[in-house]
């Protein structure tokens, strides 16, 4: 696929955002009539879509997966402020996925282009594999995409990430993900479970309650990690400074 038929991520016709997205483009003008995503930018009589547009709809197709009805989405989409930036409207699909229940698609090369956006390297395919984005199929150029994820992937690819790096990032992630699940997870059943069993709640609140604890813990996390983060960069500029 040749930049002139994919076209700059920032000047998106309707039909590719649709190819990207895996919407019709009825569907992604139904949407639009919706509210759900911002109106294109016009240029006579020709509307242009962004990264922001992509980043909503990609949202949208996550809340659809997690069981949201339509008038749920909107009232969620509602939330996020007008002025936000792809990236923190991705940060609600991050936030999501831990818990969406398992919704690979199948798909062969040239669409996980499409929904890339870029012609993909054998190199850049080995990232994707490495970070869990895909997962290579027996049929020749064929994978398994998991689309929460490949907002993500592409960040990476997009970032130049070498594939020894990939595989280094997500062995850390995963080891540390897995203890930190076990340590949460002991924690949920020896402080709250035997509370929330003895307050006298009905079952259905009790559910309610229950899933509210994994949005709650994955928030946390990315807001620690985060701040974490800036606090190494700050020792890092002391460090620096001091020698």
């Amino acid at each position: 696929m040749s930049d002139d038929e994919q076209g700059p991520a920032e000047t998106l016709s309707v039909e590719q955002l649709a190819a990207r997205v895996g919407m019709t483009v009825r569907t992604v003008r139904f949407y639009a009539g919706r509210g759900l995503i911002p109106p294109p930018r016009r240029e006579g009589r020709n509307g242009f879509y962004g990264p922001g547009h992509l980043a909503r709809l990609e949202l949208v197709r996550e809340l659809q997966a997690h069981g949201f009805t339509l008038s749920a989405i909107e009232g969620y989409l509602e939330r996020i402020p007008v002025d936000a930036t792809p990236e923190q409207v991705a940060l609600h699909r991050t936030l999501l996925a831990p818990w969406t229940p398992g919704m690979p698609e199948t798909l062969d090369r040239s669409t996980l282009e499409t929904r890339c956006g870029r012609t993909l390297t054998d190199d850049d395919v080995e990232v994707l594999v490495a970070l869990g984005v895909v997962e290579p199929t027996p049929v020749e150029d064929q994978f398994r995409l998991s689309p929460a994820h490949l907002a993500i992937g592409v960040s990476f690819l997009d970032a130049g990430l070498p594939i020894d790096a990939a595989l280094s990032a997500r062995r850390i992630i995963a080891e540390h993900s897995a203890r930190l699940a076990q340590r949460l997870t002991e924690m949920f059943r020896v402080e709250v479970w035997p509370r929330l069993k003895a307050s006298g709640y009905p079952p259905e609140l009790l559910t309610s309650m229950v899933e509210r604890f994994k949005p709650l813990t994955v928030q946390a996390l990315v807001t620690a990690y985060e701040e974490a983060v800036d606090d190494e960069k700050r020792r890092t500029v002391i460090r620096r400074t001091d020698r």
